[in-house]
């Protein structure tokens, strides 16, 4: 009362406001709860040169557009294309899917490279907002070792820096994991928390079950901070299955120890395939299978 609202603020409250309802429009029942599901195109960029999914962009709105979720999560690559934003935008409203965000991922630890680093994500976080993306999944890096403390304290610098021009753009920064952040007892991990006290956290679970840790344990451990997670199956001899269903981890433990911890995010699957895996169905068709399992097992 007594003060003007910037504009900006406005139009993105109305702008979240709309989005809401169009999800929850798509799939009745997610949004209820707080959370939106949604898929990644990894295993389409997966075959595709230094894994950018540009090339086969059309295709991956029409299939996973058709999959029944809730939006998608593209990868930072499409975008930083010159005509990403217009493609984007355009496949967003053709096939009415929602971008939740993009994954991306930096060596963050490497001080050398930072005004490299901090150069692409002004160009990436603003056309995310454009394309009205509100996460970024962030990867810090792989050392291929332990990183030393001076490249810990260089990580958290640098997070800190392109958290902040998140916030200018009304996006939130979540930590992705792969086994290495969550290796030799959350060592990098661990690094990065002590260091930022208030980074939200976007887990893997497939990588967490790859990594020998209990989901359930980390999502009870790391209440509060759990803004997002990616969903993969995995089979009882370690490798991937072609859909989520086909595999071994306790989803429906999973799915409980989200509503214990009251978790208001986002759920990606992200499907992904052994090296030599010959696919049996489409990969729009796997994503169809996932999200049918993620609301009868997980209840979103």
């Amino acid at each position: 009362m007594g003060r003007s609202i910037p504009r900006r603020d406005v139009l993105r409250t109305l702008w979240a406001g709309g989005v809401a309802s169009l999800m929850c429009s798509r799939k009745a029942g997610a949004c209820a709860q707080g959370v939106t599901v949604g898929a990644h195109p990894w295993v389409y960029a997966a075959k595709q040169p230094g894994y950018d999914p540009t090339p086969v962009l059309d295709q991956i709105f029409r299939e996973v557009g058709g999959a029944g979720v809730d939006g998608i999560e593209l990868m930072h690559q499409v975008l930083l294309h010159e005509d990403g934003v217009k493609r984007v935008t355009e496949l967003s409203k053709r096939y009415s899917l929602p971008v939740i965000g993009t994954s991306w991922s930096a060596p963050m630890w490497d001080r050398e490279r930072h005004a490299e680093i901090l150069r692409e994500t002004r160009t990436l976080v603003p056309r995310l907002a454009q394309v009205k993306g509100r996460t970024l999944g962030t990867s810090v890096g792989d050392a291929r070792r332990r990183k030393t403390p001076q490249e810990l304290d260089a990580q958290a610098e640098l997070l800190r820096a392109v958290m902040k021009t998140c916030a200018g753009e009304g996006v939130v920064l979540n930590l992705h994991n792969h086994v290495y952040e969550v290796a030799d007892h959350e060592y990098d991990l661990k690094g990065t928390l002590e260091r930022i006290r208030d980074v939200k956290l976007g887990p893997d679970i497939g990588w967490l079950v790859r990594a020998k840790i209990d989901p359930v344990d980390f999502l009870r451990r790391h209440r509060g901070r759990v803004v997002f997670a990616h969903l993969r199956d995995e089979k009882a001899d370690g490798t991937w299955p072609e859909a989520m269903g086909e595999g071994v981890v306790d989803y429906a433990a999973v799915g409980r120890a989200l509503g214990e911890i009251n978790f208001r995010g986002d759920l990606v699957i992200e499907i992904a395939h052994e090296r030599d895996f010959q696919p049996t169905r489409s990969y729009g068709e796997s994503i169809r299978i996932s999200r049918e399992y993620v609301r009868s097992v997980m209840g979103y």
